[in-house]
């Protein structure tokens, strides 16, 4: 087995496919494809399935992922410190269902890492592809929330898909308004105030089920309702449409401006909130310190 080989293994699991790795170092596909395919012939185990979609991880491939980043990893150290060969470049990936803290805690992370050269990935995407992402190692982690309604159909799905769910809090839920709403000045609302104002909720695509939701109550039904596929356009139309929508509560005004506050909804529910990742992958670096930021973010949140 050689070094160069694991390094490869890695970069096609980056990459997600052995046509963009093989761009990415510079060598043929054939070559590459050669190169993985000897790797599994000496180690007695499939690593990819293959299909005509593409390729994905095998379970001994993700077993096997976690022990060449270690291995690359280490090797890297080994020659800054003796060879004074630069710092290799930092990668991470994560998916998140639309939260500003996570957001943030991916701010400190770059800046923490104080890296010359690093290739981040932050995707806020939908929840059933946040599962995807995780489960094909596209991200390391992924963000998203579970309530009583969706608890047994979302942890069913990861339990399939050798996904672990950790917690990071608990939240009372909240609708975000704007600050000219007329609720705005309300310590707290019910259902019933909000039922003439448009509901915004993220789209889920394809997987536009109730349980895949990333707001709670998903199957209240709504007089007005819009649905959106990005933040900025949520939180421009909360502003211009004097809408609402429900989360965790927590929202950054270094991101988001102030026009946007948090308001508790009276409603007998919750969010909890937490990061999953594959249990037969050790997380790299890069993608423990991101857990990190996120419970400093969380804890400065008062949560």
């Amino acid at each position: 087995m050689k070094l160069q080989q694991l390094k490869y293994f890695i970069e096609v699991v980056n990459a997600g496919s052995i046509n963009e790795a093989a761009k990415r170092l510079f060598i043929t596909q054939p070559s590459l494809s050669s190169a993985i395919k000897e790797l599994e012939k000496e180690l007695g185990i499939e690593l990819f399935l293959r299909t005509p979609k593409g390729i994905t991880l095998s379970v001994d491939g993700a077993e096997f992922l976690g022990y060449a980043r270690q291995v690359v990893e280490q090797t890297a150290l080994l020659e800054q410190r003796y060879l004074n060969k630069k710092p290799s470049r930092q990668l991470c990936s994560i998916s998140t269902q639309h939260y500003a803290f996570a957001v943030n805690a991916f701010v400190n992370l770059i800046k923490r890492s104080g890296a010359e050269e690093y290739e981040f990935t932050l995707r806020e995407t939908r929840t059933h592809e946040i599962i995807e992402d995780v489960r094909n190692l596209r991200s390391e982690i992924g963000v998203l929330y579970l309530n009583p309604f969706n608890r047994k159909v979302i942890e069913k799905l990861l339990r399939e898909q050798h996904l672990d769910f950790h917690p990071l809090f608990t939240a009372k839920p909240h609708v975000f308004i704007s600050t000219s709403n007329p609720l705005a000045t309300k310590e707290s609302v019910t259902l019933e105030d909000l039922e003439d104002y448009p509901y915004l909720s993220f789209e889920q695509g394809e997987h536009n089920s109730f349980y895949f939701s990333e707001e709670i109550l998903s199957t209240v039904f709504r007089k007005k309702s819009i649905h959106v596929s990005d933040r900025a356009t949520l939180f421009n139309l909360l502003i211009g449409l004097n809408g609402y929508t429900i989360s965790t509560g927590i929202v950054s005004a270094d991101l988001n401006g102030d026009q946007i506050i948090p308001v508790p909804l009276t409603v007998d529910d919750h969010i909890q909130v937490g990061w999953i990742a594959n249990h037969q992958v050790q997380l790299s670096q890069q993608a423990a310190l991101y857990i990190e930021e996120l419970k400093a973010v969380i804890q400065e949140s008062g949560l």
